[in-house]
């Protein structure tokens, strides 16, 4: 019985490929890796998992921890002054715009960077405290916790809805959006797709699990360091399980038939 996960791979230009410039990239663009799924999520459905690729490469990974790493150096060889280390991680993300729009490359990635740090800056600077930095992105991991779990619960999971919008069969490929969601009628995608999603809510619970207390209790550094340590790395282990779990049975060899005896 073959795996009804198990489709070739299409090739560059050929009718379900996503190119560049395609809505499929904006969509992937637009997310800050470190904080949602959602930009690497076509990682999953391709043959081999690529970690590089999931985050945008090395740029990617720069532009998306250079201003909270910066935030947390300025912040500790300034002794601890909040205006320095807000006006470091600010830098950093408008530069990274500033380099795309130069290149004359997508700076789609870099401006959400730049939002999401924006907001820190603000927040952090209307209330005086360093660690309301960092409140934006506890928010929205409590947004992605309460919305991947959801998912689970009403049967339509996170994975599956996001993997039939870059399906060949779903709205970005064909325009169908009946295709996005056409894999509900199959059972087996339907459970694999559940299983899939449950490490992106484990990663949701565990970053709020250890960052929230650290929030609360104002340890700037520690927060700023966890919330580095648990970004990109435990983003892309949740996307290599999920990938595991929707793809790897169909890209493992299955068991070799025995040959029949002469």
């Amino acid at each position: 019985m073959s795996d009804p996960t198990h489709r070739p791979a299409p090739q560059e230009g050929e009718r379900g490929a996503p190119a560049a410039g395609t809505p499929a990239d904006v969509v992937a663009d637009v997310v800050p890796p470190e904080d949602a799924p959602a930009r690497g999520m076509r990682a999953i459905g391709a043959q081999q998992f690529s970690a590089a690729d999931a985050v945008g490469g090395v740029r990617g990974v720069v532009e998306s921890v250079l201003p909270g790493v910066l935030f947390v150096v300025v912040y500790i060889a300034s002794g601890q002054r909040l205006v320095p280390a807000l006006l470091g991680a600010g830098a950093a993300a408008v530069v990274a715009v500033v380099a795309r729009l130069a290149q004359r490359q997508s700076p789609s990635q870099a401006f959400s960077g730049l939002l999401g740090v924006g907001i820190g800056v603000v927040w952090a600077w209307r209330t005086g405290r360093a660690e309301d930095y960092f409140a934006y992105g506890l928010w929205v991991n409590v947004a992605y916790l309460v919305g991947t779990l959801a998912s689970i619960l009403v049967r339509w999971p996170f994975v599956g809805l996001v993997m039939g919008l870059f399906s060949k069969e779903g709205p970005i490929a064909t325009g169908a959006w009946s295709g996005a969601v056409a894999w509900r009628r199959d059972p087996v995608l339907l459970r694999r797709y559940t299983w899939a999603t449950w490490p992106w809510v484990a990663m949701f619970a565990l970053r709020l699990l250890v960052q929230v207390p650290l929030y609360l209790s104002g340890q700037v550094v520690a927060l700023g360091t966890a919330k580095l340590a648990m970004g990109l790395p435990l983003t892309v282990l949740a996307l290599w399980v999920s990938w595991r779990l929707v793809r790897g049975r169909a890209a493992s060899p299955g068991p070799t038939a025995p040959r029949p005896a002469p």
